[in-house]
């Protein structure tokens, strides 16, 4: 069962492609993040989506129904702002009102709608306030009660952290999840933050340059990322470009990097490996060194140590490794000569068409995944 469909949806405004032919599927409560750099077409989706922007090619289909067609207020969905766009003269309850008031529902079932919502919200106590008298938190919580008055059969929600602090994001970003799924809302959200999109989706929407690069879980992402861009856009990879020679060998400018798998393939390639699958030893002291280069710059972070590794001419590479346990790493400091070593499963190579190459062997050949480290699981 689907309740939202996007059908090939494109949006152009005159000849610039905003959004091109996006495909996406939304269960019955499930949270759907749309993820991605500055222009590269989550938030001109989500206005299509509300009906705010028209579309130029596909459909939109709401519980199997088009709604292409209908005008933004007939549509039956519930949006959240960035700034919250509540009225400054009205009270919390009036404009959690706003909405039923539009709707022309009876006073007696808007007044008991509006406390219904408040109460989800927590803020029944804050009835009678105005927005300039509430937290940014409960402001945003405002804007959510009012978006969900009116009962909508979609929420969309337009980066709706952006304007809390870093601390305030991570408590109310928890409110905002334990609420949608409490209550089974069928969510669209729309961010740039990755951290803030891993933490409360069901499944992710990566966008680059109006395309869908690709659609997952959190798990699919991080650890069977399909392309370079998704490799370094979730989570952190380190992306050696070069030319693979034999299946075996990476040459990089000024460097050459020994790989773990063999590969069938020769010519640009690109390696993607993740910081925190590298490790560090002395030169020809293990037996998965990868290539050598000199340490620029180590960090002590706590439960990691940070380096930097140079290698070849302008290549840097960020390791992160424990520095606690049976596996911590020792500092290497600035100017030390260094192994990078990895294992064949941490490592993943694209051609130069951005696809992913699976490594030769029989039991490496169904392999997709980065390994998961002990502090995902």
């Amino acid at each position: 069962m689907t309740a939202l469909s996007l059908r090939g949806v494109s949006k152009r405004f005159g000849s610039a492609i905003a959004v091109e032919s996006v495909t996406l599927d939304v269960a019955p409560g499930e949270m759907v993040v749309l993820l991605g750099p500055s222009g590269c077409g989550k938030t001109t989706t989500l206005r299509m989506i509300a009906g705010f922007v028209d579309v130029s090619g596909g459909d939109l289909l709401l519980d199997g129904v088009s709604i292409r067609g209908l005008p933004a207020h007939r549509r039956g969905i519930g949006i959240v702002f960035q700034s919250y766009a509540l009225f400054p003269h009205l009270t919390v309850a009036r404009n959690v009102a706003f909405g039923l008031e539009m709707h022309g529902v009876a006073r007696a079932e808007r007044e008991a709608r509006v406390m219904e919502m408040l109460r989800l919200v927590k803020l029944e106590a804050l009835a009678g306030r105005l927005p300039r008298q509430l937290s940014g938190g409960q402001q945003q919580r405002v804007a959510v009660a009012r978006a969900l008055a009116i009962r909508p059969r979609l929420l969309l929600l337009d980066e709706p952290l952006s304007n809390l602090d870093a601390a305030l994001r991570q408590e109310v970003g928890r409110d905002l999840r334990i609420l949608q799924r409490e209550n089974g809302l069928t969510t669209i959200m729309v961010t740039h933050d990755q951290r803030e999109a891993m933490a409360m989706a069901d499944r992710l929407v990566v966008m680059r340059e109006g395309r869908v690069e690709q659609i997952g879980t959190q798990e699919d992402l991080y650890e069977r990322p399909t392309t370079p861009f998704v490799a370094s856009f979730i989570g952190r990879s380190n992306i050696f470009p070069g030319t693979l020679s034999g299946g075996e060998v990476l040459d990089v400018p000024g460097s050459r990097i020994a790989l773990a798998c063999r590969y069938r393939l020769s010519g640009g390639a690109i390696l993607a490996v993740r910081p925190e699958q590298i490790t560090i030893a002395p030169p020809g002291t293990r037996a998965d060194e990868r290539a050598v280069g000199h340490v620029e710059l180590s960090t002590y972070l706590g439960a990691e140590l940070e380096h930097v590794v140079h290698l070849g001419s302008d290549l840097r590479v960020v390791i992160s490794n424990s520095c606690f346990g049976p596996a911590g790493v020792r500092r290497f400091e600035p100017g030390e000569s260094v192994a990078l070593c990895w294992s064949a499963a941490s490592e993943r190579l694209f051609d130069d068409a951005d696809r992913a190459i699976p490594p030769v062997g029989s039991d490496m050949a169904n392999r997709t995944a980065f390994p998961r480290v002990a502090s995902d699981a």
